[in-house]
């Protein structure tokens, strides 16, 4: 087994979470050498003799094997692991953005510099889905993925639905605990979970697409309304990324979704991550876990550095035996729920329209719509309009 020497940029709440579980470990053969940060000015933990501001001495130092990248920033992200490997080292990411965003040319540089990246931890944090899909499902007929992708919007919907606080008071909890970002955008708005689903995308189904062709629709929106809605059909709230496969055809989202009560996925609460996969020899599984929090993404990132100890590479099976064959398509029927003040707006964009209440307190439609519509509806604009996927 390998010594790895490691180079790592970024030291915020995933970098020391794998320096935690780096140093409570005690079969993993890897040390090290040097830490890029943005401030050397700024209190740390460990040795000053660590820290470095300049990012060459990581990416130019022979004695370092693995950069470990750990940054928000996910252009500089893209341009310190392009050029770690050019320079012939392995990557571990946990960029989901950078990785989303950039999946094509980072497959061209691994095939080009014969190295590795992995990037476990950019899904779902202590779940150990790519590696599961890579390994595990690389034979078996997947026809679908779905799950929860993201801690912060999950623990803010578990606490709303409990009750007794504001959308604001459980956004600033998800934020002082760590789950959640100063700026939640991301998050709550539901882009998080979109650049893992476009990666657990090519992982399931050899298919490469960008993440604007894939729909999202966050929970920033979702009230008291909506929550009553939920509890008087036994219902729960969930931010659902979901991609199913259909002959040729891939439908892929993530949106806001009600799910019945006493379900896997209803009973995924707080930070805590869930994906089920739906396939024709095994049927269907779950993986479950951590999806926030230091050590849960330190861990996953630790794991890709024990991988490459043992010289361990993404073998992209599926996008050799799939290449061409999967697209997306939006051309499918959706049943919503869709929430509004007023008057009602124009809603001739829906296939039909099984239910219409109005009431002091709001009014609310259940339809059914084509996604493609939907993406492109004016109402769906509307900032006092909600809407909510009814399966």
């Amino acid at each position: 087994m390998k010594n790895l020497k490691l180079g790592i940029f970024g030291f915020g709440c995933v970098g020391q979470g794998l320096y935690h579980v780096l140093q409570q470990s005690n079969s993993i053969n890897s040390e090290i050498v040097k830490i890029c940060i943005k401030d050397l000015n700024k209190p740390r933990s460990l040795e000053a003799a660590y820290f470095t501001d300049k990012k060459d001495d990581l990416l130019q130092n022979e004695g370092i094997d693995v950069i470990v990248e750990l940054i928000d920033d996910a252009e500089a992200a893209f341009e310190i692991v392009s050029t770690a490997m050019n320079n012939g080292k392995s990557v571990v990411s946990a960029n989901k953005k950078m990785i989303a965003e950039h999946l094509e040319e980072l497959l061209e540089l691994q095939e080009k510099n014969n190295v590795s990246l992995l990037y476990e931890a950019s899904c779902c944090a202590s779940i150990p889905i790519i590696r599961n899909l890579e390994e595990y499902y690389d034979n078996d007929l997947l026809s679908s993925l779905e799950g929860i992708f993201n801690g912060s919007t999950n623990f803010i919907l578990s606490k709303l639905i409990a009750g007794g606080q504001t959308y604001d008071e459980v956004l600033k909890e998800a934020q002082d605990l760590g789950f959640a970002e100063s700026d939640p955008t991301l998050d709550v708005e539901g882009i998080d979970p979109k650049y893992k689903l476009c990666i657990l995308l090519f992982h399931a189904f050899g298919l490469v697409a960008k993440p604007d062709d894939v729909f999202n629709y966050g929970i920033s929106k979702i009230n008291d309304f909506d929550i009553d809605y939920a509890k008087k059909r036994g219902l729960t709230i969930k931010l659902i990324s979901k991609c199913r496969r259909e002959g040729d055809k891939i439908e892929a989202y993530c949106l806001p979704t009600f799910i019945p009560i006493g379900s896997v996925l209803s009973q995924t609460s707080n930070e805590y991550n869930a994906v089920v996969l739906e396939s024709a020899f095994s049927e269907s599984q779950l993986l479950y876990g951590k999806g926030a929090g230091d050590k849960p993404t330190g861990s996953a990132v630790l794991s890709d550095i024990s991988a490459l100890n043992h010289d361990y590479k993404y073998e992209y099976k599926k996008k050799a035996k799939n290449e061409g064959k999967f697209e997306l398509c939006e051309n499918f029927d959706m049943r919503l729920y869709v929430r509004y003040n007023g008057s009602s707006p124009d809603f001739n964009d829906f296939e039909s329209i099984e239910e219409k209440y109005q009431s002091d307190r709001g009014n609310f439609l259940v339809g059914t719509i084509k996604l493609k519509k939907l993406k492109n509806s004016r109402w769906l604009k509307d900032s006092t309009i909600n809407t909510i996927v009814l399966n």
